[in-house]
């Protein structure tokens, strides 16, 4: 489990996966979550500019990111 520190209200889910390095570019984030690889807070969710905040959570190839 990665827990990440979000600055400010939210991230948006592309920069989330970038910053936890679960991806290597903005463009590979773009693909995974449209192709809907990624869940958020328990269901798959296809919006790249997702506004992720405090407590929720992202599933990604066996990770699982808790944004604190």
């Amino acid at each position: 489990m990665i827990e990440f520190k979000v600055t400010g209200d939210y991230i948006p889910m592309i920069q989330l996966l970038k910053a936890a390095n679960l991806v290597q570019t903005g463009g590979e984030a773009q693909i995974v979550v449209t192709e809907g690889e990624v869940m958020y807070n328990g269901q798959v969710d296809f919006r790249k500019r997702l506004k992720v905040k405090k407590g929720d959570t992202v599933e990604f190839r066996g990770e699982t990111i808790t944004v604190i």
